[in-house]
């Protein structure tokens, strides 16, 4: 009897982590109004236990980008048991006296969390999310775009994740030449 207690104690204590792309947030209130607005996002599923922090976004006021990647652990057995278990994304103004907040969004475990083979690209599709950042008035205020892999984890890492639109246009064109390199002069950096 204490043997199946202790088998259920360690599958409580088991972790899992889920690895975010917090992008961009656009449109969000301007909680400071003498100067610019310093953001920053907190992302986490169990507030107590663990929470990842972006980095301050010094100059991009109410439309901040962060483009980096969070790791954010939780007790394993939460999104079985929960349904309302989230990915929950909590926005701030970096203040010198105090943070202020700005607004949160969250996203279900449930709708992120699919599942798919870790080890075939295929059957882990990159989803990219953009979702209602809300006010703690409860009034909705700006987008937060996010990218959440259903396996919970990146298999590319987050310099391959990066792109530039020079990238992107160089792929169009290279495609629709029939994968002819096009020469650095056209594309100087």
């Amino acid at each position: 009897m204490s043997n199946r207690w202790t088998t259920f104690q360690r599958g409580e204590d088991e972790l899992r982590e889920i690895e975010v792309l917090i992008i961009s947030a656009q449109d969000l209130k301007n909680v400071k109004h003498l100067t610019k607005m310093r953001a920053y996002a907190v992302v986490y599923v169990e507030k107590d236990f663990h929470m990842a922090k972006t980095q301050v976004d010094e100059h991009g006021g109410t439309n901040p980008t962060w483009n980096q990647v969070v790791k954010v652990k939780f007790h394993a057995k939460l999104a079985e048991k929960d349904v309302l278990a989230a990915v929950n994304v909590d926005i701030y103004e970096h203040g010198h006296v105090r943070e202020k907040p700005v607004g949160s969004a969250r996203v279900l475990l449930c709708d992120v969390l699919k599942g798919g083979d870790a080890s075939d690209p295929v059957d882990n599709p990159i989803q990219c999310l953009t979702v209602q950042v809300w006010r703690s008035s409860g009034r909705p205020q700006g987008l937060l775009n996010l990218w959440v892999p259903p396996t919970g984890r990146f298999l590319m890492r987050r310099e391959s994740l990066s792109f530039s639109v020079k990238e992107v246009v160089e792929r169009e064109v290279a495609t629709s030449l029939g994968g002819v390199k096009i020469g650095a002069s056209l594309f100087s950096r």
